[in-house]
């Protein structure tokens, strides 16, 4: 921000994953909370055909909060927003694309090459906490309790399914299978037989050529915001109640059923599993390599013990969405945690300008 200008922010969402409307309903709730006085909204949106195109504010504040019933509008082609050194710039993106390639650090690396600072994790934290097979991988590496879990390709188990079917339920039932890079539960199905396993394994595939299968864990589903900084600061937990007829916190149960889940917050939780709680999802933020952002989902078991289920680098910013709720709970409204964010990536952008990237001639 210099001479007095607004910081021109670069609000981009839609984007071709299966989380393309969970995505336009999250950028209209970041523009709403936006703080005028200091920051000036560019909106990028882009389509299901990957068409990069300017949004309009007002169409976007006024569009509906139904995922059935939003899409990204057509408009003028748009670019990447250029960096401060070559003409025409913002001066810091906000992705809120959830999903493939808003979420897995393509994105983020495309900030990276146009030396634009941005929101959120990095490239490499963008690709760990998407991949949930590589993600559960290195926290249970490092101690953290995952469910146990199997990791399929697509390639093995269209050449040949039956030993991989029988080893997959050895993992016993129910169990859940899931593409490795999806959010939203997209493609997510409890299996509650060997009967069902290969169909909702080639459902999964739909959406990832990698599936993990995992055992079903029965507890309470608590989650947890992440703030970056020098330290990660943490919420208090909060709980969600799954109502709907699929068992569990299903897209249906998120977005298009009103009494899918109830939201509890704070959770109900000992001062023992609250803590308990705080500090495996920071330690979950640090060992991901995650910056800027993260919820972090958790199960509570009846015994005590506490599971890390998936992080979430991109969480969903809608009017139903965990992620605020549980900052504003803690005394930090939407328009103060986007605030932080945007500067939170411009301090992570101002230090990484600080590294040298080049040997001078003198030490070659």
């Amino acid at each position: 921000m210099t001479g007095g200008n607004k910081i021109r922010v670069a609000i981009i969402f839609g984007g071709q994953s299966a989380e393309h409307e969970i995505s336009i309903l999250s950028a209209r709730n970041i523009l709403e909370a936006l703080d005028r006085t200091r920051f000036e909204p560019h909106l990028i949106g882009i389509d299901k055909q990957g068409r990069w195109l300017v949004q309009d504010e007002r169409r976007l504040l006024e569009s509906a909060r139904d995922p059935r019933r939003v899409e990204v509008q057509a408009g003028l082609p748009a670019q990447l927003p250029a960096s401060r050194s070559s003409g025409p710039m913002v001066d810091v993106v906000f992705p809120i694309m959830h999903g493939t390639l808003g979420e897995d650090g393509a994105i983020q690396g495309l900030c990276e090459v146009a030396g634009l600072p941005y929101v959120g994790a990095g490239v490499l934290g963008s690709a760990i906490g998407m991949d949930k097979d590589v993600a559960k991988r290195l926290l249970r590496d490092a101690g953290i309790p995952v469910a146990n879990f199997q990791t399929i390709r697509r390639p093995q188990f269209d050449l040949n399914p039956t030993p991989i079917l029988d080893a997959a339920a050895t993992l016993g039932f129910p169990l859940f299978t899931k593409p490795a890079n999806a959010g939203s539960s997209v493609g997510v199905r409890k299996v509650s037989s060997a009967a069902n396993l290969a169909e909702a394994i080639r459902h999964a595939f739909e959406f990832d050529s990698k599936v993990i299968v995992e055992s079903a864990i029965v507890g309470r589903e608590i989650e947890l915001a992440v703030l970056g900084g020098n330290p990660p600061t943490v919420t208090l937990p909060g709980e969600i109640v799954v109502q709907h007829s699929d068992g569990f916190y299903s897209y249906d149960a998120k977005y298009l059923d009103a009494e899918g889940a109830r939201l509890e917050m704070p959770a109900q939780l000992s001062p023992d599993e609250c803590e308990r709680a705080q500090r495996i999802a920071l330690r979950t933020f640090e060992i991901l390599e995650c910056e800027g952002m993260a919820r972090v989902d958790l199960f509570l078991r009846a015994d005590g013990e506490l599971f890390v289920n998936e992080i979430n680098t991109i969480p969903g910013f809608t009017a139903i969405s965990m992620y605020p709720k549980l900052w504003s709970l803690s005394g930090l409204g939407p328009q103060a945690l986007v605030s932080r964010l945007i500067d939170l990536a411009l301090e992570r952008a101002q230090a990484r300008r600080k590294l040298t990237r080049s040997y001078p001639d003198s030490v070659k």
